[in-house]
């Protein structure tokens, strides 16, 4: 079952899914952009209070997945989408991205770490194409607030909705 989160409910979870499976960050991306824990609870709560809206998938009354849509200006973006450890490979990052892109008709932006690519492989299967780099660096300092290295480090993709420069 897909949910809004619930943030004065669901804060810790959140927080606790997306540590979690950000571990399959480590070793992956550049060392510089790599911590522990990968996303603190202010940084999380700078990303409420910024739009990020959050959405649970739970099975059992547990939450499994958790993923963020945000929108901004003409676009929405895909944000922090995660799937606890136990539970990768069972559908529910799918089930949560399509139920996100049916909350908007504005093209969705979704960025991500240029070496995930699992991440960058979920994506495409689920129907978003890769952008140029040009595209890339132009979007992500326009929709993102994020610091130049991990721009630098990224790639933006794109569903059907977005037309390109």
């Amino acid at each position: 079952m897909i949910t809004k989160s619930n943030i004065s409910k669901d804060f810790d979870t959140i927080y606790e899914i997306i540590n979690d499976a950000s571990i399959a960050y480590k070793g992956i991306i550049p060392k510089d952009r790599w911590k522990k824990p990968y996303m603190s609870k202010a940084e999380l709560e700078t990303q409420i209070s910024e739009g990020v809206e959050f959405w649970n998938f739970q099975e059992n009354n547990k939450i499994l997945g958790v993923m963020g849509i945000q929108h901004k200006q003409d676009v929405t973006l895909i944000r922090h989408a995660y799937v606890r450890t136990i539970a990768r490979q069972k559908g529910i990052g799918g089930k949560l991205l399509n139920h996100l892109t049916t909350l908007t008709n504005n093209p969705v932006l979704i960025g991500t770490w240029a070496d995930a690519s699992w991440a960058i492989s979920f994506y495409k299967k689920n129907g978003f194409t890769l952008l140029s780099e040009k595209e890339k660096n132009s979007l992500l300092k326009k929709y993102w607030s994020i610091p130049e290295r991990q721009v630098e480090t990224s790639i933006v993709l794109a569903n059907h909705n977005w037309k390109s420069e």
